[in-house]
């Protein structure tokens, strides 16, 4: 029987095969419940005592030869049905997962496509920028008090660089290169020195407008934010409160009325149902003149607004670091609205 044993071990060397079917077949003949080694090892009681470790020496070998021999060209069989599968190009792909736009991309673009809508077109411009776009131009000459209100973050090399603390930059840019009528919005980051609260960040998201032409009214401001406001709100009630900014005069802080519905909205509006959402202003007639616009010919206003905010408010975002995070389970949940 010792040399029957020796004689299977050879055989199983020996085998080779790329059929599942005639690999099924030799692992039932060798490790199936009525297989050969089974069989050996219920005959070992059988075998004298004097040759019985010699018998269950070669039986362990012949089990450990069988189950090498079948995981062997068992995973050769299933790696190349694996490559045919992949090279199969009639099958489907495997499914990938759709990404997720940010909130403040999603309101960004519902801005754009909500200014788009009556005249006006997407200009943008250098993060980095010079004294001159980001300060002079828009009536805040060297040591204007004004200064004081942007903590600004200047380049060490070379003083007069700057990152722009807003997009009216881009706008001075737009005028220096194109005569009115004018009707352009400038979205992009901005950056401030901003170290009042643990929330805040040193950067964030500005869209701001501007409209150049004759005769252009304060009147034609207040009908422009109704429209917009209605647009991304569902709310057309505003209100308009006087203001200062160096670059319109004048100028005024636009309010929603949100409403006091539930208590979000009381906590959002300290109770008074009003939200402040955007600085706006007739433009300055000595910022016409600094961009080579006759500001006895032509009139205009802009306005601003903060894109992370309103990106809280639509979304109920809860806290505004939640923005700067990049975690995905937070990104995941605005799926439905790419």
């Amino acid at each position: 029987m010792i040399e029957q044993i020796a004689h299977n071990i050879k055989e199983i060397e020996s085998f080779k095969s790329s059929s599942k079917d005639e690999i099924e077949k030799f692992r039932i003949k060798y490790l199936g419940k009525k297989g050969l080694v089974n069989f050996y090892f219920s005959e070992f009681k059988n075998v004298d005592n004097s040759k019985k470790k010699e018998y269950g020496l070669i039986i362990n070998k012949l089990k450990i030869s069988a189950q090498n021999k079948f995981n062997e060209l068992n995973t050769f069989v299933s790696s190349d049905s694996t490559l045919s599968q992949l090279n199969d190009i009639t099958r489907p792909g495997n499914p990938i997962e759709i990404g997720s736009k940010h909130p403040i991309t999603i309101v960004k673009n519902r801005i754009i496509d909500i200014f788009s809508s009556i005249g006006y077109n997407v200009s943008e411009g250098p993060e980095i920028e010079d004294d001159w776009h980001n300060f002079t131009a828009l009536n805040l000459p060297e040591h204007h008090p004004a200064r004081d209100m942007q903590d600004t973050f200047f380049i060490q090399t070379n003083p007069d660089l700057l990152l722009r603390t807003h997009t009216s930059s881009v706008q001075v840019r737009y005028m220096e290169s194109n005569k009115p009528p004018i009707r352009t919005i400038s979205p992009g980051r901005v950056y401030r020195n901003e170290a009042i609260s643990a929330r805040s960040h040193c950067f964030f998201h500005q869209v701001e407008g501007l409209y150049i032409d004759e005769n252009v009214s304060f009147s034609d401001l207040k009908q422009t934010l109704e429209f917009f406001t209605t647009q991304l709100f569902g709310k057309s009630k505003i209100r308009l409160r006087p203001s200062y900014f160096p670059f319109t005069e004048p100028s005024a802080e636009v309010d929603v009325y949100w409403g006091l519905k539930n208590e979000t909205d009381y906590k959002m509006t300290k109770g008074t149902g009003w939200l402040e959402i955007m600085g706006c202003g007739m433009v300055d007639p000595n910022v016409l003149d600094n961009c080579g616009i006759d500001s006895k010919k032509y009139s205009g206003f802009a306005f601003g607004m903060g894109i992370d905010r309103i990106a809280l408010l639509l979304h109920q975002i809860k806290d505004i670091r939640l923005l700067s995070e990049n975690d995905t389970r937070f990104i995941k949940q605005f799926k439905s609205t790419i």
